[in-house]
């Protein structure tokens, strides 16, 4: 990537789109820790988290989903919501073990939160259902739900509509919405989807060759010369 410049507003859903290969996800790799790039930063309500630690920056309100699902198929929905909450588990190996105190406190704001997460994604039906089991789609909401569940600032959406069908894809971008609108989250969508990006995104960003080749509303974009070509060659 070369000197990709982007400011992402408070409260916004802004999505990237570019050819495979483009960049988009060595982007959010960077974004979110997993990659460091040599120059440059990455400024979190301004502080640098360039250097930080994936895990650091989870803390500090950065969560992600994954363009291959990445859950524990051998655990239930709700045991994979709750590896969403470890960030916010505290309590120590003490009163962990004997499940009392500031453990047990933990233990139900934790659960409580996962089930608004599960309402919230409509997916009662299948919380206790052991996540290998479940369709594709559903899995899909439940690696968003998981993402959720670190009650981020940002959220990082890397093509979370591929390999459905319609109805599932309509499903994602319902809920997508839902967070920006209900929960306030800043979101920022990686889609191949041209229609559902050009149809939820607030600004979109287009990168070509690990380059930013334009930006702007989706009007603007869609009629853009440069993103044509790229797209469809001259």
């Amino acid at each position: 990537m070369h000197h990709i410049d982007m400011t992402i507003k408070k409260g916004f859903l802004h999505a990237i789109i570019g050819p495979n290969g483009a960049g988009k996800t060595s982007l959010f790799n960077c974004i979110s820790g997993l990659y460091h790039p040599t120059e440059g930063d990455i400024v979190l309500e301004g502080k640098n988290i360039v250097h930080l630690k994936p895990h650091q920056i989870a803390i500090l309100g950065i969560a992600r989903t994954f363009q291959n699902i990445a859950l524990f198929s051998n655990k239930t929905v709700i045991d994979n919501l709750l590896l969403g909450r470890h960030i916010h588990m505290d309590s120590g190996p003490i009163s962990g073990s004997f499940f009392y105190g500031k453990a047990l406190k933990e233990e139900l704001s934790n659960r409580l939160r996962v089930e608004e997460i599960i309402d919230f994604l409509e997916i009662e039906k299948v919380r206790t259902r052991l996540v290998g089991t479940l369709p594709y789609g559903i899995q899909k909401r439940v690696e968003l739900g998981r993402a959720l569940a670190m009650n981020p600032k940002v959220l990082l959406l890397d093509e979370p509509v591929a390999g459905m069908n319609v109805e599932e894809t309509e499903d994602i971008a319902r809920f997508v919405l839902d967070i920006k609108a209900e929960l306030g989250v800043t979101i920022i969508l990686v889609e191949h989807d041209m229609d559902v990006v050009m149809d939820i995104a607030d600004t979109i960003t287009v990168l070509n060759f690990g380059s930013k080749i334009a930006e702007g509303k989706p009007e603007e974009i869609r009629s853009d010369p440069k993103v044509i070509e790229a797209y469809l060659g001259e």
